[in-house]
């Protein structure tokens, strides 16, 4: 069987780059296909340690590194809420409600030998990682659009791209999807459903001169990332350190409340912030560098993510609403894991779906976890910060927000998160029970 290549990825993005520069390390022929040219500006700019375990695999961290990027060490929480609360039935722990920190190095990882990951700048880090499996033999072509993949031939894929005026067909023993939220595979093979709780919004920009330390938990802990909580429910604010003096700010809420208020981006963002007057100060102190974008179509997973000859990967197979700094950790990790796979299969010629069940189960599964977390996580609300501060789950609670979710099932803290949501649930006196959030997500229902 002559092809042209032995695995054609759609999309540059990091999870398409870092299987790439997998499958070139690998000795494998393969060709990226991105429809932008880079750089391109994206959001998603914060990274959690998961990340470090593919930047160092494929050889890339060194160039992560000297692009001085700030260094993240840890997260916070911050709430308008001053006063403790006792838990009483659910936890004897008294704590500020709302506010909390943590640091990574509170854990140990696998795969991982630095305390720190990195606040980037996408346009500059995808950059950067495409342009390192260039460097590793992987033919890369941008501005070019992938168009339809054609499965019609057992033997081989043809990928269909449009370059200027013209279509260009290009084959591949299979194809490797990371197109990112476009999904071409998800939506040319009826495979996306949209997820009904989480139909997120997010309106976002980066803002020159913030005073970080004016609202943060602790003045030295200002490159940390910050969930800022508002006094809304199921809303909140990112802030997000991306050089020395920019910060990126966004307001995440549900996407029916824009709709409702019927406002413009701009008057809907301030307005929103206004309700945390700390945080509305010091940002209307600073100058605003970049026109407020707008995100929505938040959440979807896909019935199947991989088959004959192909693989889903990163957003073109799952996108969980991003409060934990997820979509870049899914991606490279959904790369490492179905490389693992595609290598194998290459060297058995078998590249049918049974070949690449490995990865489905666990890229199912550290999505599933994610998507439990996050669920129970917009129940609890600012009570989500009484678990982070009780030494008896801050560990379970660091290795969720280091992204360390693929190789076991279901960590006890989230089963003690779901009981907790219940018992408060099912006593209206209970002291916590005015702070419960109003999202209710399908916990594990079968496509998410």
């Amino acid at each position: 069987m002559s092809v042209d290549y032995d695995v054609v990825i759609i999309g540059g993005g990091p999870a398409g780059s870092s299987a790439a520069a997998y499958l070139a390390k690998a000795g494998m022929s393969v060709a990226v296909f991105e429809g932008a040219n880079f750089p391109r500006p994206h959001v998603g700019e914060s990274l959690v340690p998961a990340t470090t375990r593919v930047l160092l695999e494929t050889g890339v961290m060194e160039k992560v590194e000297a692009a001085g990027f700030p260094r993240k060490y840890g997260a916070a929480w911050t709430s308008s809420h001053t006063r403790n609360v006792t838990g009483g039935q659910a936890s004897t722990l008294t704590h500020e409600l709302g506010a909390a920190e943590i640091l990574f190095s509170e854990r140990d990882q696998p795969g991982v030998d630095r305390d720190y990951t990195f606040h980037v700048d996408r346009s500059k880090f995808d950059l950067i990682l495409l342009k390192h499996a260039e460097s590793l033999g992987a033919k890369v072509f941008q501005g070019v659009r992938a168009m339809a993949v054609d499965f019609d031939d057992p033997e081989k894929v043809t990928l269909t791209c449009r370059m200027g005026p013209a279509s260009v067909d290009v084959t591949a023993k299979m194809i490797v999807d990371a197109s990112g939220r476009q999904t071409l595979l998800g939506r040319q093979l009826g495979l996306k459903e949209a997820d009904p709780v989480f139909n997120q919004y997010a309106i976002h920009g980066w803002f020159e001169g913030l005073d970080r330390s004016s609202v943060a938990n602790d003045p030295e802990k200002v490159d940390y990332i910050y969930v800022h909580f508002l006094p809304i429910s199921d809303t909140w604010v990112w802030q997000i350190p991306i050089t020395d003096t920019v910060t990126s700010v966004g307001v995440v809420t549900q996407k029916h409340r824009f709709a409702e208020a019927n406002k413009d981006r701009d008057a809907f963002f301030w307005e929103f912030v206004e309700s945390r007057p700390d945080l509305y100060e010091a940002l209307r102190k600073t100058e605003q560098v970049t026109p407020l974008k707008v995100e929505g179509d938040y959440s979807y997973a896909m019935r199947e993510i991989c088959g004959d000859r192909f693989v889903l990967l990163g957003d073109a197979a799952r996108f969980v609403d991003p409060i934990f700094s997820s979509g870049v950790s899914v991606a490279l990790n959904s790369a490492r894991l179905a490389c693992r796979d595609i290598v194998a299969a290459a060297e058995t010629g078998d590249f049918s779906r049974s070949s690449f069940a490995r990865y489905e189960e666990q890229l199912r599964n550290g999505t599933r976890n994610w998507y439990e977390f996050i669920s129970v996580y917009y129940r609890l609300n600012i009570l989500f910060t009484t678990f982070v501060a009780d030494p008896k789950h801050r560990l379970d609670i660091i290795r969720l927000l280091q992204g360390d979710l693929y190789d076991e099932s279901e960590p006890e803290v989230l089963r003690v998160m779901r009981e907790t949501v219940t018992a408060v649930e099912e006593d209206p006196s209970h002291l916590w029970h005015p702070h419960l959030g109003t999202l209710r997500a399908p916990v594990l229902a079968p496509a998410f």
